[in-house]
């Protein structure tokens, strides 16, 4: 082989060389390939310098390809998020002996975007950045159009929320912002604002609620048998100021608490079933938005006052936190029906504190004017929380998880969430309008398309549990009726995942 035959082979060596390796090499001849050509006689140390030129003056020719740098204490760099579009109606009615038992409906185009990057970095460490729609914490989802809220449901109006294609409620929030640590098999360190790292279901945590703070996650696995320990610390909310001047004592932020210990089996390699009993409890309540006072969960007097007259808007709290200490008890069941994968899942939960939160709920009543009063003395009973539900086919698919070509999932369950039985700040904001006192039914069908490309139905309705109370809880998409009956929501979602 002559020596052009050789600078051929040597330039094209030289360009995968430089690809591979990011444009590690310099002017000298430091690049392994062309040492490795030099050691065997093919190229002289001139010739390598020549060629390693060439290389260089190519890589920054305006036609060579660009490709994305990373920087060097990352393993690796992953994009992921979705796209999603959706048609919702949702509508509840007060109850008949209030405003002439009138209705509050809303009928609206949505879309939701969620853009991320995460990885890997070196020594056992992992990340993750996640912006997204919307700076509502229990939801992604932004109206075509932008909002203008009627002034007849009492609620404040902008008037830069007219359309034609308003975007005052289009905010970029970031949804995701994390750093964690996985030395061994057994032990993950999560710190930021994370995914969910607990095992739960959506009757006790919204989906899209991503915590803030610190996680701890341990596993143990022994044959079929794998045991799980999950702990959290979450900050509830932080105070402007521990220690304001003039307040005579130092404040307290807001924390909640995570216990959870649980258990999987695999019976068969088509059977398994898991448990993770999980206890929540709060250290301090807080000092601002409401979390300090008692709950009480009452509307105001006349309910939604759906009348055009001046309403005070959940003059009664909808957001304390007090007497709260949760046991709550996910399970699922996994197993085949002829070839398709289907589940048997439910949850239990009950509040430990829960008749102190009633009683403080009737106390608070009987000390405030003008909202509607608790009939029939403290409800100490309305403690306890449930659901339970079936789901067939590539099961988890309506969650948004392994959305490959023709696969589907048919889901449904029951829900039964009592006044005082969880933290309505906390629960699903779409199915039971992320309120307390509604029992209901949920339904939904996924199917995809094509791969990465989701198309949902889902549809919910929920009464009314005990008639003596309102249905406690603060959402900003029905915001003012309170006690709500009848609710119902459909919604029809197309999502592009990536």
């Amino acid at each position: 082989m002559n020596y052009h035959h050789h600078k051929q082979a040597a330039l094209a060596a030289g360009m995968l060389a430089s690809v591979a390796l990011a444009g590690t090499a310099t002017a000298q001849t430091t690049d392994p390939l062309l040492n490795a050509l030099i050691k065997k006689g093919v190229l002289t140390e001139k010739e390598a310098k020549e060629v390693q030129t060439e290389v260089k003056d190519a890589s920054e020719s305006p036609s060579a390809p660009k490709y994305l740098l990373v920087n060097s204490a990352l393993k690796n760099v992953e994009l992921f998020g979705d796209v999603r579009l959706r048609y919702e109606y949702r509508t509840a009615q007060t109850a008949s002996t209030l405003s002439n038992g009138d209705s509050l409906a809303r009928d609206r185009f949505r879309y939701a975007l969620r853009f991320g990057i995460r990885g890997e970095a070196f020594d056992d460490f992992y990340y993750g950045i996640r912006l997204e729609t919307s700076a509502n914490p229990r939801s992604t989802w932004v109206t075509f159009g932008g909002e203008k809220i009627s002034a007849t449901t009492a609620v404040a109006t902008s008037a830069a929320s007219a359309g034609p294609s308003g975007k005052n409620d289009d905010t970029i929030g970031v949804g995701l912002a994390y750093a964690g640590w996985r030395p061994t098999d057994w032990l993950d360190v999560t710190l930021g604002k994370m995914m969910n790292p607990l095992y739960t279901t959506s009757m006790t945590w919204d989906p899209d609620i991503t915590p803030e703070g610190a996680a701890e996650h341990f596993k143990f696995k022994r044959g079929d048998l794998e045991l799980f320990a999950n702990f959290g610390q979450f900050v509830y909310q932080d105070l402007d100021y521990d220690n304001p001047i003039g307040a005579g004592n130092n404040q307290s932020d807001t924390f909640l608490l995570a216990w959870q210990l649980g258990a999987k089996y695999d019976f068969s390699k088509d059977v398994s079933a898991k448990i993770g009993p999980a206890l929540y409890n709060y250290t301090s309540h807080g000092q601002n938005s409401g979390f300090n006072a008692a709950f009480v969960g009452q509307g105001s007097t006349g309910g939604l006052n759906y009348t055009g007259a001046s309403n005070p808007n959940f003059a009664a709290n909808q957001t304390g936190i007090n007497d709260l200490l949760i046991l709550d008890i996910p399970a699922q069941i996994d197993f085949k029906v002829g070839k398709f994968n289907a589940r048997v899942f439910g949850d239990f939960a009950i509040n430990l504190d829960g008749g102190a939160r009633a009683r403080a709920a009737l106390l608070h009543e009987n000390d405030t004017a003008g909202i509607q009063p608790i009939t029939g003395g403290a409800q100490t009973g309305q403690t306890k929380a449930y659901m339970g539900g079936f789901a067939i086919g590539n099961v988890d698919l309506v969650n948004g998880a392994h959305p490959k070509k023709n696969s589907w999932e048919f889901r449904s369950y029951w829900q039964h969430i009592e006044q005082y039985s969880l933290d309505v700040n906390l629960t699903d904001s779409d199915f039971m309008e992320g309120r307390g006192n509604l029992e209901g039914v949920f339904a939904a069908v996924a199917y995809c398309p094509a791969n990465n490309v989701i198309t949902t139905v889902r549809y919910g309705y929920a009464d009314r549990i005990d008639k003596n109370l309102g249905t406690g809880g603060s959402n900003l998409d029905l915001p003012t009726i309170n006690p709500a009956t009848k609710y119902q929501l459909l919604q029809l979602d197309l999502a592009f995942k990536f």
